[in-house]
C-alpha cells in the first residue's frame, strides 16, 4: 500500500523549518539564515520511501508584514497551508515568555482550519531536557495539537519519529512525483537563494532584509561547467558599497562561499560572476517583486 500527502511546514521566523526541510529530503533547497523571513516563497521538498511519499511545504515565518514583499510573503502561508493532509508548526526551545505570546497570536490563526496540527518543539539539541516539559505543557495551554514531538532538526533527533507521526495523517494513494525528484524549485532559483543566503551571512546586520538576487544568465558548456551571471540587488546607494567591501573583498567573500554551495548542488564546476545593483524600496515595488519570482496568485 502507497501512502502520499501534503505537509506543510509553518511557524515563526528563525524557528528551524528550512532546516528541517533539509534534514527530511537529505538535500539543501531552502536556505538558512539566523536573520528572520529568510524564506520568502512558499519551497516544496519532497520524500520518497518505498512505501510513502512525502511532499513538504516551507513557508515564510509567520509573521506582521510591513511593506508589499511581506504582503506577498503572509499570502504564500496562507496558500501554503490550504489543500493539504497535516501541518507542522515548528517552535524554538528557547523561547521567551514574551515570544509565547506571539507564539499564541500566530496559532490562533490556524483555529479556522480544520487540518491536523503537529507541534515540533525545535532545537532541543540546545537546552536541558527536563526544561521541555514545562514548555510543552504551556504550548498545550495555548492550542489543542493532535501531537507534540520534541526534535533537533540540525542534528536529526526524533526526525524519523516525526516523519512516521505524519504517514498516519496520510492516505492511500499514488506518488506524486518521480522517485529521483526532491524539489519543484528550479535550479536558477535554488542559485539564486544560495547567493542570498551568502550574503545574509556575511553582511550580518549591515543590510538586513534588502536584498534580492537576480540569475541574468546560466548556461552550460560542452564540458559540463557553468557560466552564472548574478545580480545583488540593494535598496540604497549606501547599501551598494557595504556589499562590495573595500577593494571588493565582501562581493568577493560572497561569490567565493556561494559557489562552493552551487558547485555542490550541480556536481559541477562553476564560474561566477556578481554585480551589485541598486533598486530604490524595491520591497513596495509589485512589478519588481513580481519579476523576482514572488507571483501575485
Amino acid at each position: 500500500m502507497m501512502k502520499s500527502g501534503f505537509v506543510a511546514i509553518t511557524g515563526r521566523p528563525n524557528a528551524g523549518k528550512s532546516t528541517l526541510l533539509n534534514r527530511i529530503i537529505g538535500e539543501k533547497v531552502a536556505i538558512v539564515s539566523k536573520k528572520p523571513q529568510t524564506t520568502r516563497t512558499k519551497i516544496l521538498g519532497v520524500h520518497t520511501e518505498e512505501d510513502c511519499q512525502i511532499v513538504l511545504i516551507d513557508t515564510p515565518g509567520i509573521h506582521k508584514p510591513h511593506n508589499k514583499l511581506g504582503q506577498r510573503m503572509e499570502k504564500y502561508i496562507y496558500s501554503a497551508t490550504q489543500d493539504i493532509d497535516v501541518l507542522v508548526y515548528v517552535v524554538d526551545c528557547n523561547i521567551s515568555d514574551r515570544e509565547l505570546e506571539l507564539e499564541k497570536e500566530s496559532l490562533d490563526g490556524l483555529k479556522k482550519s480544520n487540518v491536523p496540527v503537529v507541534l515540533a518543539v525545535n532545537k532541543i539539541d540546545s537546552v536541558q531536557k527536563l526544561s521541555l516539559l514545562p514548555l510543552m505543557d504551556k504550548l498545550k495551554s495555548i492550542y489543542n495539537f493532535d501531537e507534540i514531538i520534541p526534535i533537533s532538526a540540525q542534528k536529526g533527533e526524533n526526525v524519523d519519529r516525526l516523519l512516521k507521526i505524519l504517514e498516519g495523517y496520510l492516505s492511500e494513494g499514488p506518488k506524486f512525483f518521480p522517485d529521483d525528484i526532491i524539489t519543484d524549485q528550479p535550479e536558477r532559483q535554488i542559485v539564486a537563494e544560495f547567493i542570498r543566503e551568502k550574503a545574509l551571512r556575511l553582511l550580518n546586520k549591515e543590510v538586513p532584509h534588502g536584498i534580492a538576487v537576480e540569475i541574468e544568465k546560466m548556461s552550460q558548456r560542452e564540458n559540463g561547467t557553468y557560466d552564472i551571471m548574478a545580480a545583488i540587488y540593494c535598496e540604497k546607494q549606501s547599501h551598494k558599497g557595504i556589499i562590495i567591501g573595500k577593494g571588493g573583498e565582501k562581493l568577493k567573500d560572497i561569490g567565493r562561499q556561494s559557489r562552493q554551495d552551487i558547485e555542490r548542488f550541480l556536481g559541477e564546476k562553476v564560474y561566477l560572476e556578481l554585480w551589485v545593483k541598486v533598486k530604490e524600496n524595491w520591497r513596495n515595488l509589485d512589478n519588481f517583486i513580481t519579476e523576482m519570482g514572488f507571483d501575485k496568485k
